[in-house]
């Protein structure tokens, strides 16, 4: 996206931006976003719905990461004694 596909949007008085449909579409924008301040700028980058879908694949395992999760949990209570 260059200036070519630039839009002007208005901030609202609670500090809020609406961002286009079609530009929500082609980044693929769901309800939550990374928000970044560079300069004088600022940088929105989608974020997955589910924070831990990024991890998906990243290991070499046979179980799931949501199993390792709930395990880690399960250990996290049982050294804090709950």
């Amino acid at each position: 996206m260059g200036v070519k596909n630039s839009v002007v949007v208005q901030v609202d008085s609670r500090g809020r931006i609406l961002i286009p449909k079609r530009i929500r579409d082609r980044l693929k924008i769901g309800k939550r976003v990374l928000l970044i301040p560079i300069r004088e700028r600022l940088e929105v980058i989608p974020l997955p719905e589910d924070p831990l879908e990024i991890l998906d694949g990243a290991f070499t395992t046979d179980v799931s990461f949501s199993e390792l999760r709930k395990e880690a949990e399960r250990q996290a209570e049982e050294e804090t004694g709950k």
